[in-house]
C-alpha cells in the first residue's frame, strides 16, 4: 500500500438548503474527473463501500480505502484486494471482476460513467450519483446562459430572462407564466414535431446535453492555465545548466510539452466545433437537427473526458507537488517518472475521438 495525496479544488459554495443531501466531500467526489465513489457500484464487500476508485498521477487506477489531509491517502492496487480483504476461492472475486473493469475507464465523471456503465451491465441504484452537484451547477450557469440564450430568445423573444442556475432556466421553460410563452411554447412543439406535453422532455434534454458541455469547457478553462504554468516551470530546468546536460530529462520535457500542446490544440478545436454545431442547430430547430447535435456531443463524452481527466491528474498532481518550490533535481526526477509516465495514453485519447464534420 502507498501513501499519497491526491486533492481537487473545492467545490463552491452554495445555499445549505440546496444541498442537505451531500457533504462537501461527496460533492466533491461527484465532481470529479478521477474519482469514483464505490457505495454507488453494486459490490458485496462492505468494507469497499466506503472506499473510491482514483486515477493516480501516473494514470494507474487504485483503491483509495482512506484519506487524510494529515495521513495522505491508503491506496491499494485491485490485484492486492483478496489479502486486505480475506478473499478465498479458486476464483476471481465477483468484486475484483467489477474493479477492474471500471479501471479501464479513461474517467470517472458523470457523463461518461452514464455510458459506460450502462454498457457494461452495471447498475447503479442511486441515480443521483450520476448527475452533477448544486454547487457546480451553479458554477456552470455563465457557460450554460451560452447555450440557453437562444432557446431564451425562441420561447421569450426578446425578454432578457434573470435566472439563478441551469435547474430554474430549464423549470422556466417547462412551466411558463405568459401567454406569449405558451404560444411560442406550442410553435415549438410544431417546428420539433413532437406533441407540446413532450416540450418539457425536450428541454430537459436540451439542458442535460449541454450541461455535459458547459462542465467539459470549466473542466478545459481550468487546465490551459495549468498546463501553462506547467511548461514554464519546465523552461526553468531546460535554463539550468546542470539540468541542460542531461539528455534524458531535455528528451521527456520536450516530448511533454509537445503532446501537451497537441492536445490542447486538439480538444479546444474540438469545443468549438461543438459551438458551431449547436449554434447552427436553431437556424432550422427540429427534433432531427437536435437528436444530431446531442448525437454529436454524447459521442465525445468518453474521449473528452478521458482526456480531461489525464491532463488534471497530471496538472493537479504537480502543482501540489510544488506549489512552494522544489528543488530543480526533484522537479526533473518527478517529471521523468510520474509526469512522462501516461501521456501517451492521454494522446492515444484525444486521437482516437469521433471526426466532427461541420
Amino acid at each position: 500500500m502507498t501513501t499519497e495525496a491526491l486533492h481537487e479544488k473545492k467545490p463552491v459554495a452554495v445555499d445549505a438548503a440546496a444541498s442537505t443531501a451531500l457533504t462537501a466531500q461527496e460533492e466533491q467526489d461527484i465532481d470529479s474527473l478521477y474519482i469514483l465513489p464505490l457505495h454507488m457500484i453494486p459490490i458485496e464487500t462492505p468494507g469497499l463501500k466506503r472506499a473510491r476508485l482514483i486515477k493516480n498521477v501516473r494514470l494507474g487506477t487504485v483503491v483509495e480505502l482512506f484519506h487524510d489531509p494529515e495521513t495522505g491517502s491508503g491506496q491499494v492496487e485491485i490485484s492486492e484486494l483478496g489479502t486486505v480483504f480475506n478473499w478465498t476461492g479458486d476464483t476471481q472475486h465477483p468484486d475484483e471482476v467489477i474493479l477492474s473493469t471500471l479501471s479501464r475507464l479513461h474517467s470517472y465523471d458523470v457523463y461518461t460513467l452514464r455510458m459506460q456503465l450502462r454498457k457494461l451491465g452495471i447498475n447503479v441504484d442511486d441515480t443521483k450519483s450520476l448527475t452533477l452537484s448544486p454547487a457546480k451547477k451553479a458554477q456552470l450557469t455563465v457557460y450554460m446562459k451560452s447555450f440557453t440564450m437562444p432557446l431564451i430568445r425562441q420561447i421569450y423573444g426578446d425578454t432578457k430572462a434573470d435566472v439563478a442556475d441551469v435547474g430554474e432556466l430549464i423549470s422556466m421553460f417547462a412551466s411558463p407564466d405568459r401567454g406569449d410563452a405558451l404560444k411560442n411554447l406550442k410553435m415549438m412543439a410544431e417546428k420539433l414535431n413532437i406533441e407540446l406535453t413532450e416540450v418539457p422532455k425536450f428541454l430537459e434534454d436540451y439542458g442535460d446535453v449541454f450541461l455535459s458541455l458547459a462542465y467539459y469547457k470549466d473542466c478545459l478553462d481550468e487546465l490551459i492555465p495549468q498546463v501553462m504554468a506547467y511548461s514554464e516551470a519546465t523552461e526553468e530546468l531546460k535554463d539550468n545548466m546542470q539540468m541542460r546536460n542531461d539528455r534524458r530529462l531535455m528528451n521527456s520535457i520536450n516530448s511533454i510539452n509537445e503532446q501537451l500542446s497537441d492536445i490542447t490544440t486538439s480538444i479546444t478545436g474540438r469545443f468549438e466545433s461543438f459551438e458551431r454545431n449547436s449554434e447552427s442547430m436553431w437556424d432550422n430547430i427540429t427534433a432531427e437537427s437536435f437528436a444530431k447535435v446531442k448525437k454529436l456531443i454524447s459521442s465525445h463524452h468518453a474521449t473528452v473526458g478521458g482526456v480531461l481527466c489525464g491532463l488534471s491528474v497530471k496538472m493537479n498532481s504537480w502543482a501540489e507537488k510544488f506549489a512552494n518550490g522544489g528543488g530543480l533535481v526533484r522537479r526533473g526526477d518527478f517529471v521523468m517518472s510520474d509526469m512522462m509516465q501516461g501521456m501517451d495514453r492521454i494522446s492515444k485519447i484525444e486521437a482516437s475521438a469521433p471526426k466532427i464534420t461541420d
